[in-house]
């Protein structure tokens, strides 16, 4: 059996509990060597073969599968946030599914949403945003051009966007160009979870320069919205003139 898991953004606390006791019964563990805090290998049995990803080529992952499935052992292809998002899996599960090989999938804690815990920061405020958009940049991987940051920024909605940091100057670009202002709220977040997160807080206007000034061109997430900085409606959820099925509204 093959468990595909989310390690989590980090911070070793924040792997599910179903994560984490994979982790501990799993033969072999094949993780994402260049994101995944090595300090979640400490909860793997002792005689546990570990191997990191980082070096390897889809066909050597699925090899090393297979041998695995050959001697009756347990796998875990360990990831890092969420595997859903930039994880690149969907082609190793039709690998997978080619072989006959039984696999599950574990869900994680994504970066922009541990970017946004770090931030104290709702993403979706009542007239303000209530859509989060999840991209990057075009760079080695192509994007479509519908789904361009010039054209996604047109929506004005809060925007995460991944694995672009070392291309700041190119994202700001895109983004004035979509529509946004200059004035419009941007937030850095490096590691975010880590021991070492780092917090950078500007405007489309400044923090291209911030980022170079910080040196920061790998692992942060680029968050871009009003939401960052706006006097929003309060939500109807709470309100005591709103009625829903387990409150009636108050009366005047």
């Amino acid at each position: 059996m093959v468990h595909i898991v989310g390690a989590g953004s980090g911070d070793v606390e924040l792997i599910t509990l179903k994560g984490k006791r994979l982790l501990e019964e799993a033969d072999v563990i094949i993780y994402a060597g260049s994101l995944v805090n090595p300090e979640l290998l400490n909860f793997c049995k002792a005689d546990a073969k570990k191997y990191n990803s980082a070096h390897m080529t889809l066909d050597e992952v699925i090899k090393l599968i297979e041998q695995a499935e050959s001697e009756n052992l347990t796998t875990v292809r360990l990831h890092t946030g969420d595997p859903a998002i930039y994880g690149a899996i969907q082609e190793q599960m039709d690998e997978l599914k080619k072989r006959n090989i039984n696999f599950d999938v574990t869900p994680g804690v994504s970066s922009f949403l541990a970017a946004a815990a770090a931030l104290k920061q709702e993403y979706t405020l009542p007239g303000i945003s209530q859509t989060v958009i999840i991209t990057r940049q075009a760079g080695r991987t192509p994007v479509p051009e519908r789904e361009s940051l010039k054209s996604l920024a047109k929506h004005q909605s809060t925007m995460c966007i991944f694995l672009s940091i070392h291309m700041i100057e190119d994202v700001v670009k895109e983004l004035i160009a979509g529509g946004f202002n200059l004035d419009t709220p941007v937030a850095i977040v490096e590691h975010a979870s880590w021991s070492d997160e780092k917090i950078i807080r500007g405007t489309l206007e400044t923090i291209a320069k911030q980022v170079n000034d910080e040196g920061i061109d790998r692992t942060a997430m680029i968050v871009v919205g009003n939401c960052l900085d706006a006097q929003y409606e309060q939500s109807k959820l709470y309100s005591p003139k709103f009625s829903h099925m387990f409150r009636k509204a108050e009366n005047n």
